[in-house]
């Protein structure tokens, strides 16, 4: 019999009078029942929320440490029974629902370490002009008041994470919204949370519809909104609320560039190894997955064949398989719209070299060239298992390539000269450059996000606490300095 999964409100379990079924998308049993939040619980959780948020932002900071070196430490002794409820709800293979959970591992830790040295105040004499003699300024960080935090289906541990866990290191309170899909990750981690001396009202995790959520994105007593998810729907959060402060962690293009002098078999080799397994990590369901492979003229007939070979090396099948690469996307519906977007390219003159093919939910590792402007697959996120490649001549062609993109998350540069990497790190117009790999490593302490339709606002712990929070400045009067 499948169990219902109580939501958390202000910290206790609680049930609405709806549920709605949880299905693998693999195949399409039911996972779990999620209970569905009233209105009224809605409510009282912002409610909550708002009222310990002055509690909350006094918690000594011993208390806000110990509770996330817990949930980081209690993920660590499940990792195996999580990584088996990831993969169920999202259908992602279990060596990667390991590896999210490791990073969730992580990114708790990391909170704990920050909020035991995050805001400790900066002094700043001010008798460098005359009118400040005797004066010193001493600057703290405090929090902007509840964080709505909204999570998306891909990392469905890992992402309510990275809302949840900077909120309770900075003593903001939190109001968690995972994504519809995949709820029961977030659930496990309200347990967790369960066992700490938060205070109540600290954090909530409601599993609210997305078409129920601009009540919530409006409320004014939840000043910051912090979301992962597409550009739309994170543009027109922003366009809603503009006096709120929004961090928005949105879509991407990820390209891969391969410079001349990574020229040797060696160098391409490892290039097809690393782009095959990053173009089809998640399904490619990952906002810095490979989606763009542009290679310098000179090695992009040697390449080719090999990221070729190495993508119809993916093993696909059953997520629960640990020899699985490569499990279905969320849904049929996803499937189908990557399938269209493949068919449009083809039609339009791309060269499917491999994959192409759907069946379900399930769509084969794909790689096409010589795909047109003018197609969606060239200025969308496919957000799929689908890689494009282009031949550049030269490396100013190769960088203006990757520019040309309405995104600018990350990129990727495969070369050996440490020239070009300051070049690249220069010109690229994205958040993150990552030399000798692809643009999909993300190292959970880093600030990470990007520019232009790629979002606002930075992720990784210590650098989200501060887009929490803001600095209050109290000046010292009539010191003896």
């Amino acid at each position: 019999m499948t169990s219902t999964h109580a939501f958390w409100l202000a910290g206790r379990q609680a049930t609405g009078e709806r549920t709605v079924d949880v299905t693998s998308p693999w195949d399409g049993r039911v996972v779990g029942r999620m209970a569905i939040p009233t209105d009224a619980q809605v409510e009282e959780a912002v409610a909550a929320a708002y009222a310990v948020r002055d509690e909350f932002a006094r918690t000594p900071a011993h208390v806000r440490s110990t509770a996330l070196d817990h949930v980081s430490r209690r993920i660590a002794e499940r990792t195996e029974e999580i990584a088996a409820l990831i993969s169920a709800e999202n259908g992602k293979p279990m060596k990667w629902a390991r590896g999210e959970v490791g990073r969730a591992i992580s990114v708790f830790r990391f909170a704990a370490d920050e909020a035991r040295r995050f805001n400790g105040g900066d002094g700043q004499r001010l008798d460098t002009d005359p009118g400040g003699a005797g004066r010193l300024a001493f600057t703290r960080r405090f929090p902007k008041g509840v964080v709505l935090g909204i999570a998306p289906f891909n990392f469905p541990l890992n992402l309510c994470a990275h809302k949840i866990a900077p909120a309770i290191a900075a003593g903001a309170p939190i109001v968690l919204k995972p994504a519809p899909a995949t709820p029961l990750s977030a659930m496990l981690l309200g347990e967790l949370f369960s066992e700490t001396d938060l205070p109540a009202g600290a954090w909530s995790i409601l599993p609210v519809e997305n078409d129920r959520m601009p009540s919530l994105v409006q409320d004014e007593r939840l000043p910051v909104i912090s979301f992962t998810g597409s550009d739309k729907v994170g543009f027109a959060i922003l366009d809603s609320v503009p006096r709120k402060h929004c961090t928005l962690e949105l879509g991407g293009n990820g390209a891969a560039v391969v410079l001349a002098d990574y020229s040797s078999d060696a160098d391409l080799d490892h290039a097809a190894s690393r782009i095959a397994a990053f173009s089809n990590y998640q399904a490619g369901q990952s906002c810095i997955s490979v989606q763009r492979v542009i290679a310098d003229a000179s090695v992009y007939d040697r390449l080719v064949p090999r990221i070729v070979r190495a993508v119809e090396a993916q093993v696909t099948g059953d997520p629960a398989d640990d020899a699985t690469d490569v499990g279905p996307l969320v849904s049929e519906d996803a499937a189908q719209r990557v399938e269209s977007w493949v068919d449009e390219a083809a039609g339009a003159g791309a060269t499917v070299l491999t994959g192409g093919k759907r069946d379900g939910a399930a769509y084969a590792p794909t790689v096409l060239s010589d795909v047109p402007g003018g197609v969606t697959l060239a200025h969308e996120e496919v957000f799929g298992p689908v890689v494009s490649v282009a031949r550049a001549e030269g490396e100013e062609a190769a960088f203006a390539a990757v520019n040309e993109s309405k995104y600018g998350l990350q990129a990727g540069v495969f070369t050996h000269d440490v020239q070009a990497a300051f070049r690249a790190h220069r010109a690229l117009e994205v958040g993150g450059v990552v030399i000798g790999d692809v643009p999909s490593y993300r190292a959970d302490q880093m600030p990470y996000g990007g520019v232009k339709r790629s979002g606002v606002g930075r992720e990784g712990v210590r650098f989200a606490m501060a887009d929490y929070t803001y600095e209050r400045v109290m000046v010292l009067t009539g010191l003896d300095l």
